[in-house]
């Protein structure tokens, strides 16, 4: 992936350019270019397609988030889709807080030396294109699991959102249809409680449903140390920028003795500045983020397992309904077809539930294998380019 960028102001532009891409794919998506302004992120997607659903084979449109919150709905909302690990949505573009400490910048650069404000505003723009980077990421990893899955990439919405090249128009909820999302929640917070004490009939789910509860707390906790570690090696970044700009403060003060070799070990900073920097957001994108992802990708299985508890909820109350009305022997024959409505719903969920979290767990260990091995690599590398700075310095000094 080659990446240039050009900063305007508050508008930042990303362009990529994906390469060793597998011809044989019938549906390829990426987001080539995106363009931020201020609080909104228009997402360029380029489609590549052998498939005859399309009009064509080779197409670009504009999307922002709002778009692909109303993809992922309809794809919620969609019934044959219940028995399936629905992508979850990428998460809303978060500028705040990197902004927030460039307006604190600002009001402190009275108190500051200009080199030492100009390095702190260095680090807060790489700081913020680090956030605009993985925004684009997680939009296009949305995209990407859609159409490598044999359901969800023929998809008719999917599609629209792919190829219609004007605008959604896609509106924000107003307060009665939040109220209403709202009351949705509140209603399957309740069934939870109700559906709980149905008796799983499946050993398979059962496990399931025990690993997931456990695995999406053994991956919260490791977000929250990942974080920790990532705004560790930001603040030694940070830390490395004070103390350099001290150092040459005293070195432009102090008489030649000790003036070059001052000025040596502020220009080791800088270097280990930069050098740190790329460490701490190698590690947000590679391991941090990962971790993130799949706390929603654990949920959207857990939503998985709700679903089929619920259809077997509805299963078990239509064998009530269909004693009772049997001992009545009253509407009889609608009973029996609710009945067969319910238990075929409940075997067609149970079946392709089992294929998704099977793919779940092979999809999983294909993705940390990935970005573990790759951390690891850019981790070997930050490494001796580390050790290669500290020789250098130390050689130059020993040589004065």
């Amino acid at each position: 992936m080659m990446t240039s960028i050009s900063q305007d102001g508050d508008r930042d532009k990303l362009r990529s350019v994906s390469v060793d891409l597998n011809n044989d794919t019938p549906l390829l998506i990426d987001i080539p270019d995106a363009l931020c302004e201020r609080d909104k992120v228009k997402f360029t997607i380029h489609t590549k397609t052998t498939l005859n659903s399309f009009q064509k084979p080779d197409f670009s449109v504009s999307r922002q988030h709002e778009d692909f919150i109303w993809l992922h709905d309809t794809l919620v909302e969609t019934e044959d889709y219940a028995g399936l690990i629905i992508p979850p949505v990428p998460p809303k573009p978060d500028f705040e807080s990197p902004r927030e400490k460039m307006h604190k910048l600002g009001e402190g650069e009275a108190t500051m030396t200009k080199e030492e404000y100009t390095k702190m505003k260095q680090e807060l723009e790489a700081e913020y294109l680090a956030v605009f980077k993985k925004t684009v990421q997680v939009h296009e990893i949305f995209l990407q699991r859609l159409s490598s899955h044999p359901a969800f990439s023929k998809d008719r919405n999917f599609q629209i959102f792919l190829e219609y090249d004007q605008d959604l128009s896609v509106r924000r909820k107003n307060a009665k249809e939040m109220f209403g999302g709202f009351f949705k929640n509140m209603v399957k917070s309740a069934d939870e409680v109700l559906i709980s004490g149905v008796k799983e009939v499946d050993e398979f789910f059962e496990q399931e449903k025990t690993f997931l509860l456990d695995y999406f707390g053994k991956i919260k906790d490791a977000t929250a140390k990942a974080e920790k570690m990532t705004r560790s090696h930001k603040n030694l970044a940070d830390d490395y920028i004070h103390i350099s700009a001290t150092l040459t403060t005293i070195a432009a003060d102090d008489n030649e003795a000790f003036k070059r070799p001052l000025e040596k070990i502020a220009e080791l900073l800088e270097k280990l500045r930069k050098l740190e920097a790329r460490v701490a957001s190698d590690q947000e994108l590679k391991l941090t983020e990962l971790f993130r992802y799949y706390m929603r990708d654990i949920q959207a299985a857990k939503d998985l397992l709700y679903r089929r508890a619920r259809a077997l909820a509805d299963y078990e109350n239509s064998n009530k309904a269909l004693d009772k009305a049997r001992l009545k022997s009253k509407d009889v024959g609608q009973a029996e077809e609710h009945q067969q409505q319910c238990l075929q719903k409940f075997d067609k969920l149970s079946e392709s539930g089992k294929k998704e979290l099977t793919s779940f767990k092979a999809r999983r260990v294909v993705a940390f294998r990935k970005n573990l091995i790759e951390m690891a690599e850019l981790e070997i590398k930050h490494a001796k380019s580390n050790m290669s700075l500290l020789h250098a310095c130390i050689e130059q000094l020993q040589s004065n």
